[in-house]
Protein backbone atom coordinates (compact mmCIF):
# COMPACT_ATOMS: atom_id res chain seq x y z
CA UNK A 1 0.00 0.00 0.00
CA UNK A 2 1.10 3.65 -0.45
CA UNK A 3 0.08 6.67 1.56
CA UNK A 4 0.34 10.41 0.85
CA UNK A 5 -0.34 12.56 4.27
CA UNK A 6 -0.51 16.25 4.01
CA UNK A 7 0.22 18.75 6.67
CA UNK A 8 0.40 22.08 7.11
CA UNK A 9 -2.97 23.35 6.07
CA UNK A 10 -4.86 26.21 8.34
CA UNK A 11 -5.97 29.43 8.93
CA UNK A 12 -3.93 32.71 7.81
CA UNK A 13 -4.96 36.20 6.89
CA UNK A 14 -5.00 37.92 3.90
CA UNK A 15 -0.97 38.35 2.69
CA UNK A 16 0.31 35.69 5.20
CA UNK A 17 2.54 32.73 4.67
CA UNK A 18 2.36 28.63 4.87
CA UNK A 19 4.06 25.37 4.13
CA UNK A 20 2.11 22.34 3.27
CA UNK A 21 4.16 18.96 3.39
CA UNK A 22 3.54 16.01 2.16
CA UNK A 23 4.92 12.52 2.80
CA UNK A 24 4.43 9.29 0.62
CA UNK A 25 5.28 5.95 2.53
CA UNK A 26 4.69 2.50 1.84
CA UNK A 27 5.75 0.24 -0.97
CA UNK A 28 7.79 2.37 -3.14
CA UNK A 29 10.32 1.72 -5.82
CA UNK A 30 10.67 5.00 -7.33
CA UNK A 31 8.52 8.19 -7.64
CA UNK A 32 8.75 10.65 -10.73
CA UNK A 33 6.38 13.46 -10.51
CA UNK A 34 4.65 14.91 -7.41
CA UNK A 35 2.62 18.15 -7.12
CA UNK A 36 -0.34 19.69 -5.59
CA UNK A 37 -3.84 20.22 -6.87
CA UNK A 38 -6.19 22.16 -4.94
CA UNK A 39 -10.38 22.56 -5.22
CA UNK A 40 -12.61 25.18 -4.08
CA UNK A 41 -15.99 24.85 -3.12
CA UNK A 42 -17.82 24.64 -6.20
CA UNK A 43 -14.97 24.69 -8.38
CA UNK A 44 -13.00 21.52 -10.10
CA UNK A 45 -10.07 20.47 -8.83
CA UNK A 46 -6.86 22.20 -10.40
CA UNK A 47 -3.19 21.80 -10.90
CA UNK A 48 -1.17 24.32 -8.55
CA UNK A 49 2.45 23.20 -8.92
CA UNK A 50 4.47 20.04 -9.72
CA UNK A 51 7.69 18.97 -10.09
CA UNK A 52 9.70 15.92 -12.08
CA UNK A 53 11.86 13.30 -10.50
CA UNK A 54 14.74 16.07 -11.75
CA UNK A 55 13.68 18.97 -10.19
CA UNK A 56 11.95 20.54 -13.35
CA UNK A 57 8.68 22.72 -11.79
CA UNK A 58 5.74 24.27 -13.55
CA UNK A 59 3.12 26.43 -11.78
CA UNK A 60 -0.28 27.56 -12.42
CA UNK A 61 -0.15 31.37 -13.70
CA UNK A 62 -2.31 32.46 -10.50
CA UNK A 63 0.53 31.60 -8.04
CA UNK A 64 4.03 31.81 -10.15
CA UNK A 65 5.87 34.24 -8.16
CA UNK A 66 4.43 33.48 -4.56
CA UNK A 67 4.25 29.85 -4.49
CA UNK A 68 7.15 27.67 -4.51
CA UNK A 69 7.52 23.62 -4.98
CA UNK A 70 10.29 21.63 -3.94
CA UNK A 71 11.03 17.86 -3.15
CA UNK A 72 13.18 16.22 -0.33
CA UNK A 73 14.07 12.49 -2.53
CA UNK A 74 15.41 10.91 -0.09
CA UNK A 75 12.38 11.34 2.23
CA UNK A 76 9.93 11.26 -0.33
CA UNK A 77 8.26 14.22 0.45
CA UNK A 78 7.21 16.96 -1.22
CA UNK A 79 6.39 20.69 -0.30
CA UNK A 80 5.06 23.79 -1.11
CA UNK A 81 5.80 27.01 0.18
CA UNK A 82 2.73 29.68 -0.13
CA UNK A 83 3.45 33.38 0.54
CA UNK A 84 1.33 36.84 0.02
CA UNK A 85 -1.61 34.39 0.38
CA UNK A 86 -5.28 35.83 -1.22
CA UNK A 87 -8.36 34.81 -0.18
CA UNK A 88 -9.17 33.68 -3.87
CA UNK A 89 -6.06 30.42 -2.11
CA UNK A 90 -8.84 29.35 0.05
CA UNK A 91 -8.99 25.60 -1.07
CA UNK A 92 -8.27 22.21 0.03
CA UNK A 93 -5.39 21.58 -1.17
CA UNK A 94 -4.26 17.66 -2.90
CA UNK A 95 -0.71 16.08 -2.79
CA UNK A 96 -0.70 14.07 -5.95
CA UNK A 97 2.49 11.35 -6.85
CA UNK A 98 3.33 9.46 -10.03
CA UNK A 99 5.05 6.48 -8.72
CA UNK A 100 5.68 2.62 -9.30
CA UNK A 101 5.65 0.22 -6.32
CA UNK A 102 8.00 -2.34 -8.00
CA UNK A 103 10.43 -2.17 -11.08
CA UNK A 104 7.84 -3.99 -13.57
CA UNK A 105 5.02 -1.88 -12.83
CA UNK A 106 3.66 0.68 -14.68
CA UNK A 107 3.90 4.33 -12.86
CA UNK A 108 0.37 5.00 -11.12
CA UNK A 109 -1.03 8.38 -9.50
CA UNK A 110 -1.66 8.22 -5.57
CA UNK A 111 -3.27 11.01 -4.04
CA UNK A 112 -3.75 12.29 -0.34
CA UNK A 113 -6.75 13.41 1.27
CA UNK A 114 -6.15 16.63 1.07
CA UNK A 115 -5.43 19.59 3.63
CA UNK A 116 -7.63 22.72 3.94
CA UNK A 117 -6.25 26.00 3.64
CA UNK A 118 -8.05 29.31 4.57
CA UNK A 119 -7.31 32.83 3.81
CA UNK A 120 -9.29 35.14 5.53
CA UNK A 121 -9.58 38.95 4.34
Amino acid sequence: QVQLVESGGGLVQNGGSLRLSCAASGTIFRINAMGWYRQAAGKQRELVASISSGGDTNYADSVKGRFTISRDNAENTVYLRMNSLKPEDTAVYYCNAHLTRNWFEAAMAYWGKGTLVTVSS
